[in-house]
Parts: C-alpha cells; structure tokens; sequence
C-alpha cells in the first residue's frame, strides 16, 4: 500500500481540480484528510478516525473514474457516507442497509449534478439490464426523459409499477428516504424470486466492510473531520433533503409558514425575552406591575405625622396612606428576534412562528429571518406566514447584522446548527446580551455556548 499525502499525491490533485473552482470550499477538502492510494478497499472508503483519511484504490479509479467528473462523483459518494452518519439510522448495518445507503445517496448526487458527464459515472458502473442493481443509477433518459429500466421489466406484473415508482422517486426532485426504500426492496426482492440477483451480488461503492469507515458518532471519532465537513458541505449545492444546517444556496426563496401557538413555548420565551430586555425603568416593553397611591383616610394609620400629633394631645381628622394597585409599568426594551429558517428549520417553523406571535408585545417590530443571509419581515408578515430562506445556515450574516444596525440586546431561535463563531462575529455576539431558544430534533449547543447569555429549549409541538 502507498500512502501520500493529500498534497503530495497527484490523485488527491486530481481530486481537487474535479471540484469545480470558485464553487466549494478547496482548502476545506485539503485540510479535511489524507488521501492515500490503497488496494487495500475494493473502490473507496472513508475512515473516520483522530486522524482522518479517503483511501482511494488507484486501479478503480484509472478503471472506472478516469476524467474529473467521474472522480468527483465518486468522492461526493464517499464524504455523503460520513456526513449522513448511516451507520446510526440502524442497529447493525446489513448488506440491504448498505444497498440502501448507496441508492439513497447515488440519487442525491446525480440531482446535484445532473450532467451526463458526472451521471455516466453511475451509468457506466452499473447496469439497467439488472435488477436491482439498476436502483443504484439514474433510469434511462434521466433527467429529460426518464424511462423504464429493462431490468424493471422482467419482474412480476403486479410488482413492475412498484419498482418503477421506487425508481423514479430515488431520482425525483424530492429524493426517496432510507426508511420508504427499505419498506420496499425487500417485497421486491421476494416477489421477484430468482428472476433477479440477492443485494449481496451488488458491487457497492465505498468501504462498507472496513472497520472505521463512514460511521455516525463523527464528533466523537474525528472531532477534526466533523467541524471540516460541515464547513466545507455548507458549500455545497443544496441537496434536495438539507442535513441540520449543513447545506447552503446563495438565492432567498419565498415560501408559506402557518403559526402555530403553543403556551408552555410562550411561556418559556417570554421569560428568556425579558432576561435579554432587563428590568429597567425606560422602554416600550409594559407589563403589569404593583404600585403605591398616596391617599388620605379618617381611619388611624401608622403614619409617622400621626403617631407624633398624638404624642402632642391632638387627634387629627384625616391621616396619610398608600394603597396598592396594580398598574402598566416600564419593563424593559424590545428585544430583536433573530428565527433560523434554513433547511434544518423546515419541521418546526409552524411551532417557531406561534411562539414569537405569542411573545410580540416584547418583540422589536421587525423580526429577522435568517439562514446564510438576513431577510427582515414585520410582525404582520410574521403572522401571514412570509418566509424567505437560502436554505443554508451561517451565524456570520446575524453578527454583521448586529454589528451594521447596533444590535444590543437580541434572542435567537434556532437548532444550533449555525456554526461557531470566530474573529469580529465572535466579539459582536460576545459583547451583546444575547439569548439562544433551541427549537427543534437534534439540536446542537455546542455553537453558540461561548456567546449564549440566556438558554431554553422550546418544544417542537404537534
């Protein structure tokens, strides 16, 4: 075995010249491993260890991924095996799983790069003549025209539109899960009999048999490739089913989000709002607060002007008090609301939106949404639902933000998946009375811990 350095190698210069320049991030994929020219893996694998490497067999490469397109597609392969983290979506992973994992991401990278230069990669390596090996590359005419796959054709009648269905979904705009593909192979499988080859006769792409390679967990196994990866997949064109804040786009899309209120939420972020707003004396903020009205009562009070006409002999007709009452006072300022809607954010920005309505006394009147880029919404806009969404996540453009309108006192609502600040982001958010309300599955406090004044975790809802 030869092991090279990723900048010694000429195949991890190869490697490097297939990303198209000026689109990803090219020193991120330096730093991320070491490239190393192996036998030692049928294809290609990635180990996911203190010391990250992509071991690439030289002689499948010259083989079946010979101009850059075809390299790039293998490598988009390979680090889509990492950052999904497969190896934690089941138990004890089988070769069906592990057909699955492939189908599931062969179909993400070709509606990536839909090119016939970069699909003829999947198109060459696998055949449309078997079943069900032909689930691992786009149908004929993809994307054009997509047809039936010969292989589709020689199962049972009652089975074909089933297979074609699951082809063509793995291959649509909106992708097939792992779950809704693993429902289905099997019954194909088992209807077809002998008519077509067992999963195990399936030449896989990537290492699933090497110890090490392409396993969930990452932060623990290589806590260097997991910040890398998901610096670098930001930058990547957005997969159709974004992974918690790790894909990015560069244009805002509009979309539609119905509020949904939920009162343990409004509970718990009025409290974080008003740790942010301060107690203060100024400011628009009211709530209802306990008071004193000086008044005068014929009844004897303990007042001191009493107590000493008394001492003196005379009794006085009136005598001074102060009776409570409840009243609107000064509590603070609004606080700038700054709502994660990037692709992580899509499940929960119904309870998001309802839990800001719920809290709009104590919000500035302009909500920022943010993603890799700001979009400002009234509250108005808030409550008909306006979104707008790069899909991606970046805490940079909330700190720039900040820092350009004087931002002082602000609650974010997000997954955490934002990615740590550094530099003069850093400093902005370090210096502001910052609030972070985690909403959200899986959601990440390990970004903006250093920065977080205040924290709560909101509840999802039904």
């Amino acid at each position: 075995m030869s092991a090279l350095r990723g900048n010694d190698s000429a195949l991890a210069e190869r490697i490097l010249d297939a990303f198209p320049s000026g689109s990803y991030a090219l020193s991120g994929l330096l730093r991320l491993l070491d490239i190393v020219e192996t036998d030692s893996v049928p294809t290609a694998a990635v180990e996911c260890r203190i010391q990250p490497r992509m071991l690439i067999n030289p002689a499948f490469v010259q083989a079946f991924a010979a101009t850059p397109e075809k390299l790039l597609m293998l490598v988009m392969h390979e680090l889509h095996h990492v950052l999904l983290g497969h190896t934690t979506l089941f138990p004890r992973s089988t070769p069906a799983h592990n057909f699955v994992f492939d189908a599931v991401i062969n179909g993400i990278v070709c509606r990536m790069f839909p090119g016939a230069e970069h699909t003829a990669f999947f198109s060459d390596y696998y055949s449309a003549e078997r079943f069900p090996e032909c689930l691992l590359r786009p149908p004929p005419g993809w994307p054009h025209t997509p047809g039936v796959a010969p292989a589709v054709l020689v199962l049972p009648v009652s089975w074909r539109d089933r297979a074609q269905e699951l082809h063509a979904a793995l291959y649509s705009d909106t992708g097939a899960s792992y779950h809704e593909v693993f429902a289905v192979l099997p019954k194909l499988l088992a209807a077809a009999g002998d008519l077509v080859a067992d999963v195990d006769g399936v030449p896989l792409l990537g290492g699933h048999a090497t110890p090490g390679t392409a396993e969930g967990q990452l932060e623990q196994q290589s806590p260097l490739m997991f910040d890398i990866v998901r610096e670098l997949v930001e930058q990547w064109p957005q997969p159709p089913d974004p992974i918690r804040g790790r894909s990015l786009a560069d244009v805002l899309r509009a979309s539609s989000v119905t509020a949904q209120r939920d009162p343990s939420n409004r509970t718990l972020l009025r409290r974080l709002i008003r740790q942010v707003a301060g107690e203060h004396g100024s400011g628009r903020v009211r709530r209802l607060g306990d008071d004193a009205m000086v008044t005068v009562t014929p009844l004897p009070t303990m007042a001191r002007r009493s107590l000493v006409l008394r001492a003196l002999g005379a009794e006085p007709l009136l005598h001074p008090d102060a009776l409570p009452w409840r009243r609107r006072i000064s509590a603070g300022a609004r606080v700038h609301v700054y709502l994660d809607v990037s692709g992580s954010m899509n499940s929960v920005l119904n309870a998001l939106y309802g839990a800001v309505l719920d809290c709009e006394a104590l919000v500035h009147p302009t909500v920022h949404l943010f993603s890799t880029l700001i979009a400002n919404v009234s509250l108005a806009q808030l409550r008909a639902g306006v979104c707008q969404s790069s899909g991606g996540t970046d805490i940079a453009c909330v700190a720039e933000h900040m820092a350009t309108h004087r931002v002082r006192r602000a609650v974010l609502i997000t997954d955490g998946w934002v990615g740590a600040p550094g530099g003069s982001h850093l400093d902005t958010l370090t210096r502001a009375t910052l609030a972070v309300a985690y909403l959200g599955t899986g959601t990440n406090q390990t970004d903006l811990k250093d920065v977080a004044r205040h924290t709560a975790v909101l509840k999802s809802g039904a």
